[in-house]
Order: structure tokens, then sequence, then C-alpha cells
């Protein structure tokens, strides 16, 4: 079936007709252009993401105190530079939304799994380019939608990034639940199609169109990651797909699916037999592996670069693979840690507890295999290592106290506190970062041809890491003390004036932190232009996608496509002259062939 494939699409291509400005850079079927269209989409998307965060950090370090920026960017919400109270719910909510949605899911399987899905079981292209174009634009317009609704005279949506009813289900329960609410729903309905298109066309990718000799035991483990994340993708997104209709029949159509005994200024609506916390469930089934859909892309990556950049073969590589299995099956069952406060029976607690430590044996393995993978190794200290290296920090860091709160007993004392905050956003926000970032400036060669400045990317690299942790190590603190989540100021309650000062200091590191991404930003752009030209294979490593050509062409190899003859992290390997031997390389006589 991949041979006729390969001989199809080489056909196709070989006699491509001339492209237009449009057909090459806006309606493109090519793969390696939707990838750069996904990141420079998700990239603008995070730049507004962070502004947001940045917002309501200086409201909650000087509440109540006039500020310029918010005069400027939030008009009436902000009167006389002081922000209204519905405003900054609603910075957190879209905030969280955009974040995880449309930067992290969208930066990371929407880019890398496009770039690097045909490049790596070397395949022409995706299984269908149409469908491929369709689910980016898709995005894009899920993503203007979401941007639009910022604009809505009674503001955008409110509820939080978990849009929990009643507030997301009653037009007149607050000013964001009107049009803004309506707007996030259709926007997130779009954002679930583009999604599932993309994961039904990588999983096709993946099974039909590997070249010869590329086995799935050959794959290279980003291949796995992306392969398996757009499983659970295709597994859990309908599921909130439902949730959203539901929703918007409670909304719109007079049902109460989410609805019971609601009462407003005393007057009794008719709305009965529903149930908030179905909505809850419907959530977080896809709230959950949503966190995998996020991560198993970035330790993918994470995996990838530190072979290469250590010159030495992944250690462990069918475990890290039966871990990626492990972790994506386990995260279908473990969703209801995040409602052990809603009343949920004690038994079902502790049944979601142990699925939810279980979860912990596979990703310590995926830990102590990276750890291992650098030990002794020749390490290249480029800044995609740095970067993968501050990925396993992060993931460490963060796991830990989801142990925490995985516990029932424990997690119902720090619930809805800045504890939870700061575990989600190490684990899953900043780890997921930077394996973007690691997967950037690793990939940057293969995308645009030009190399980033290594400099910029140090100090990109270390203010990143320190004011990441300077945000979210100190939350920890505050939350344990009890500061709940979502408040717009805290000054009301005497018991946490001792904790204002922890506030400043969080949020100074956060606009540092947010300021140093401009770096990040100017590297990523002028190289495009002006950065050191790229040679074929810039890092040595032993993958499909550097034996393509440095010039981009629609199908990827001029002329037949390379067949594979090893598994694809042969560094440093006894009785080769280089500390690299690339998967197209056929077997020495009496050469056997490694897989740990």
């Amino acid at each position: 079936m991949s041979t006729h494939a390969d001989t199809h699409a080489h056909d196709d291509h070989g006699h491509h007709h001339k492209e237009t400005f449009i057909t090459k850079y806006i309606f493109s079927q090519d793969h390696k252009m939707i990838s750069k269209q996904y990141l420079i989409t998700g990239t603008i998307m995070g730049v507004i993401g962070v502004l947001m965060s940045i917002m309501f950090r200086m409201q909650i370090a000087w509440p109540e105190e006039p500020n310029v920026l918010f005069e400027a960017l939030l008009g009436k919400w902000a009167p006389d530079g002081v922000m209204d109270a519905d405003i900054y719910l609603a910075l957190v909510t879209i905030h969280g939304t955009i974040m995880v949605f449309f930067v992290l899911t969208a930066g990371l399987s929407g880019t890398f799994s496009n770039l690097l899905i045909p490049l790596q079981i070397g395949a022409r292209d995706m299984a269908s380019g149409f469908l491929n174009m369709v689910s980016y634009w898709l995005f894009f317009l899920s993503s203007v939608i979401m941007i639009i609704s910022l604009f809505v005279e009674a503001g955008p949506a409110a509820a939080g990034w978990t849009i929990y009813p009643p507030l997301s289900a009653l037009p007149m329960a607050q000013g964001g639940s009107g049009m803004g609410m309506t707007l996030w729903l259709v926007s997130m309905a779009i954002f679930i199609a583009s999604s599932l298109l993309g994961s039904l066309n990588y999983v096709v990718t993946v099974i039909n169109l590997r070249t010869k000799g590329m086995s799935m035991t050959r794959l290279p483990l980003t291949v796995w990651a992306f392969f398996v994340t757009a499983i659970i993708g295709i597994v859990s997104f309908p599921v909130l797909l439902s949730a959203a209709l539901l929703l918007i029949m409670d909304r719109s159509f007079g049902t109460s699916f989410f609805l019971s005994d609601i009462f407003i200024q005393g007057e009794v609506l008719h709305y009965q037999g529903g149930s908030p916390v179905l909505f809850e469930h419907l959530f977080w089934f896809l709230g959950h592996p949503e966190v995998y859909i996020v991560i198993l892309p970035a330790m993918g990556m994470v995996s990838e670069i530190m072979a290469s950049n250590s010159r030495k073969p992944i250690f462990g590589y069918r475990a890290m693979i039966a871990s990626i299995l492990a972790i994506a099956f386990l995260s279908t069952i473990v969703w209801g840690h995040h409602m052990f406060i809603s009343g949920m029976n004690p038994f079902l607690g502790s049944v979601f507890t142990f699925t939810t430590l279980l979860i912990a044996i596979p990703s310590a393995v995926k830990a102590f295999n990276w750890i291992t993978t650098i030990w002794k190794g020749n390490l290249q200290m480029n800044t995609a290592m740095l970067f993968s290296i501050g990925f396993v920090s992060t993931f460490i860091t963060g796991g830990l106290t989801g142990i925490i709160l995985g516990d029932s007993a424990l997690d119902i004392n720090v619930h809805d506190t800045y504890f939870v905050i700061a575990h989600f956003h190490l684990v899953m926000g900043i780890s997921a970062l930077y394996g973007m970032f690691a997967g950037i400036y690793h990939w940057y060669p293969k995308m645009f041809g030009r190399m980033m400045n290594k400099n910029l990317g140090y100090i990109h690299f270390w203010v990143t890491a320190i004011c990441a942790y300077g945000v979210f190590f100190p939350m920890h603190f505050i939350g344990m003390a009890g500061l709940p989540r979502r408040y717009y100021t805290n000054s009301a309650f005497p018991l946490f004036d001792d904790l204002a000062n922890v506030n400043v200091v969080i949020t100074v590191f956060a606009i540092v932190g947010a300021v140093f991404q401009v770096i990040f930003l100017y590297n990523f752009f002028v190289s495009m232009f002006y950065g050191k030209r790229a040679t074929k294979n810039p890092w040595k490593s032993t993958t499909l996608e550097w034996t393509t050509p440095v010039e981009h062409i629609h199908g990827n190899w001029p002329g037949e496509i390379p067949h594979v003859h090893r598994w694809a992290y042969d560094y440093s390997k006894p009785g080769h002259d280089v500390d690299f031997v690339p998967q197209d390389v056929p077997l020495k006589e009496g050469e056997e062939e490694l897989q740990h």
C-alpha cells in the first residue's frame, strides 16, 4: 500500500503546476507551509494570551490602583484606569482558552505534526493535502472568532476557561454570558472540527504512507507521540463538542441539560431536571486528555532533541513507546480528579485517585529515560537542548505536586487555590512551551533554511527559565495558605494581607519574563530573512527529514524517496567513522541493528 502511495504521490508532484502567491502561501496544501501557518498564527495568539495574563497579574499585585495600560487597552472596562471586576474574569477566561487550545494544541500538534510526520516517515505529503488545508483554515477562523468575542459590547465570555454552568448557560447571568459566551462556543466548535480533521489526517498518514523499511519500531519517538496524540484527540474532542452543543441548546432553545432549580433575585426560573455536574463530566473527559494532547508532542520532540544532542541512542526506546501508550490510555480514565469537591461518592473518588496516581509510573519512566539518555553523553548545549533539559525539570517539579492534587483527601484543602494554578502551569503550560521552543530552535533550519541566533537563544532560555520558576514556585505557598484563584482582588480579606507582597514579586517576574519573549520573536522573524544559511543536516541527526534538500520542494525529495534500513537513533555506534548513521544508510555486512 505504501509503495503505491509513494509512486502516485511522486507522479503527482513531479509535474506540479506553477504556484501563485495565493496557492503557495495562503491556500497551500503543502504540509511544510501549513505547519508554518499554524506556528505563526499560534505565535500571534500567544502574544495576545500573554498580554492578558500580564494585565490580570498587575490587577492582582496592585488592586484598585489606576493603570495607564488598562485605560489604553480596556477602555470602558477600566474607568479612570481601574479594572472592572467583570473584565478581570473575562481576561482569565480568554487567556486560559487561548493558551490551552490555540497556542499549545495548535503550536505543538498543528505545527510539528504537520512538519515532521511526512518528513520523518518518508512520505511526499499528508494523506490528504486538501483536508490539511481545511483544518488550518478552520483553526484560523476559530481564532478570529475568539478574538472578535473580545470586542462584544457586553464583554467576552467570563465563566472561566472551563465554562461551568450556570454562569455559561444563562445569558442573563452576567455581561459576558451573552453574545461573548455564544461566540466562545461557536469558536470552540469550529476549533474541534479543525482538530478532528487534522488528527484523522495524521493517523491515516502514519499508518499508510511510511516509506519502504519504515516499520512501526523504526519510527522516531516524535512520530509515535504525534500519532498517539491524534488518537487521543479523535477519542476525546467529540465529547467536548457534545457538551458545547448541549450548552448552546440550554442557552438558546429552553432545554435544561445542565440547569436545575435556578433562582435569580428571588425569581424561580423554569429550568429543572438538569445537572451542572454532568457538564463537568463531559468537559473534563476532554479536559484531562487535553493535558496530554499538549504534553505528548513535547515529550516526543524532547526525546528526539536529547538523543541528537547527547550523541547517544535514546535510552529505552520500547519503554518510551510503551509509556506513551500507557499515558494515552490512563489519561482517559482520570478526569474525575478535577471533581473531588463536586459531591462525588467517596468510593468513586478513591477509584479516580488510584488511576491518577497510576499515571505517575509511565511519566516517571520517561523522566528517568531522559536523564539516562544524557548521562555521560557528549552534550551539545545548544538552545534546543537547554529548553529540552528545562522541560524535564519543570515536568518533574510540576508533576510532584500532581501527587497531592490527585489524592482526594489532600486535594480538598488546596482545590481552587493558587496551588492548582502553580501545578498545571508548570507541568503543562511551561513544560509544553519549553517543548515548543525546543522544537522551534531545533527544526527552524528545516522550516526556513536558516539558523536562529544562538546567543539570543541563550538569553531567551535563561531569562525564561528563571522567570517561570519565579512566577509559579511562590504560587505553591500562597495556595497552601489558602489564597483562592480567580479573585480580582484579595484586599477584602485581612487574612491574606501578608501574601500581598508575594503577589507583587510574582507579577514582577511575570512582566520581566513576558518582555524577554520579545527577544525570541525578534530572533524568530529576523532569522527568516537574515539568519545564517543552514546546511542540509546542521545537527548531524539520523532521522529522514535531514536527508531532504534545504530548499523546499513540493514532495520533499527530488527523485526517489529514501528507504529505511535502521532505527532512528544510531548515534556513536561502534564500527562507524562518524558519530551518527542516518536511517537511509544500509547496514554493513555483519552489523546488527540496535533497538534498546
